[in-house]
């Protein structure tokens, strides 16, 4: 999965982290996600949180993590902003969050947008926190997406380690494998097991491992990371849109690569089921 998909993820599955980035955000507010359609040009956002609620005084929070230079980062970013809250007709206030991994990559002339820079968004580098301890859970996370491969297991252990509720240790260890995965592309699903150490922590009655780790998987496996990726799609469907049918799974199975990974792009617009079932109908077209 690519980077930046995971960001989103993280968001989706731990919401609490919006009000550790973003001041003014009350820590149990919820946030329904979308990355909704701009007429002109056929634009996309790429996250847009809305709060869950009456309470109009909390913000929309346009959401994006940039991991490379683009010198026209920020053009377009604000742009995008704009045309949505003019095609949208928003009432209501608004906040950026933008992730990027180092301060030293380029996104372009700030002159312009300097005034919105300082009131309105918060850009949060990644290498910040490198160095540093005794960090909450959602950060940890984040940090995990930067340190070396060589502090990655252990920083993996040791958020594992971390006391949590069952339904908070598994949406976890949920997160954690999907960014192990990206960072260690080469590494088979048994490798990342032995990295995780998962005989110390308490796995064995988690989803996770009844669906990846158990043995008996189902027939028509493919071996190591393409497998784990598999298995990986399949749940984020079901949480997503509900329990799929064996012929489904068999579809999602059959699909090319390629494929795999335009659906777990899609995935993260799906509503339902419905959705679901007319990405399929396209492939078939």
């Amino acid at each position: 999965m690519k980077t930046d998909k995971i960001f989103y993820r993280i968001f989706l599955r731990q919401p609490e982290l919006i009000a550790e980035l973003v001041p003014g955000i009350p820590p149990d507010c919820e946030f329904e996600y979308s990355a909704p359609v701009l007429k002109e040009r056929e634009r996309r956002l790429d996250g847009l949180l809305t709060p869950i609620g009456d309470d109009l005084n909390l913000p929309l929070v346009f959401l994006e993590a940039q991991m490379q230079s683009d010198n026209g980062f920020y053009r377009r970013f604000f742009g995008e902003i704009f045309l949505y809250l003019e095609q949208y007709e928003v009432t209501r206030p608004w906040r950026g969050l933008l992730l990027f991994p180092r301060r030293t990559l380029d996104f372009g002339v700030e002159t312009p947008y300097r005034s919105l820079l300082d009131s309105q968004v918060e850009r949060f580098y990644l290498e910040d926190l490198i160095p540093l301890t005794d960090l909450s859970p959602n950060l940890e996370l984040l940090r995990l997406l930067v340190v070396s491969p060589e502090e990655a297991a252990e920083s993996a252990r040791r958020l594992l380690s971390r006391e949590a509720s069952e339904a908070a240790f598994q949406r976890r260890l949920d997160l954690l494998e999907s960014i192990l995965v990206s960072k260690f592309p080469k590494l088979s699903w048994e490798q990342i097991r032995e990295m995780l150490d998962i005989t110390n922590v308490r796995l064995q009655d988690t989803q996770f491992y009844k669906d990846v780790f158990a043995e008996g998987r189902q027939e028509g496996r493919q071996e190591g990371l393409d497998q784990g990726e598999l298995e990986i799609l399949l749940r984020q469907l079901s949480r997503r849109c509900g329990e799929l049918s064996p012929q489904q799974q068999q579809q999602v199975k059959s699909l090319s690569r390629t494929q795999r990974e335009a659906l777990a792009d899609a995935l993260l617009d799906f509503t339902g089921m419905a959705d679901f079932q007319v990405w399929l109908q396209q492939q078939s077209v």
